[in-house]
């Protein structure tokens, strides 16, 4: 078995493409009319589409999930986030773990938590 691709629901497609293709340099695949497969396997699906398959609402910024990005010019692409016409809602500006890593938090503009990091170092078995 293979994980093909991970899911969020958006709220504003177009917005949604031009966050993830602006600042992470995503590109569309394919367009489904409400779900919509970038590269990297990100789908981005319509929320209107997702409450009526589950019956249920969204609840945004629930911080249950992470999509998880590395970049090694790091300070680069803070500075690219601080520039995004759009604001940005941090969780944590950028920041220097224990271990090393330098990672900044935000939310998309529906409220999915990403983490970006600087490359951790694999292990042999990747």
């Amino acid at each position: 078995m293979k994980l093909k691709n991970v899911l969020i629901v958006v709220e504003n497609m177009e917005k949604s493409i031009a966050f993830y293709h602006d600042l992470f340099g995503l590109e569309v695949i394919l367009d489904n009319d409400g779900n919509v497969i970038m590269t990297e396997g990100l789908v981005l699906q319509d929320r209107k589409y997702w409450t009526a398959f589950l019956n249920r609402d969204c609840i945004p910024q629930n911080n249950m999930s992470e999509l998880y990005f590395e970049e090694a010019d790091i300070d680069a692409f803070v500075k690219k986030l601080e520039e995004y016409p759009e604001q940005i809602e941090y969780v944590n500006p950028l920041m220097t773990h224990s271990w090393g890593q330098r990672v900044v938090r935000f939310y998309d503009p529906d409220g999915n938590l990403i983490e970006v990091g600087t490359p951790m170092q694999r292990t042999l078995t990747e």
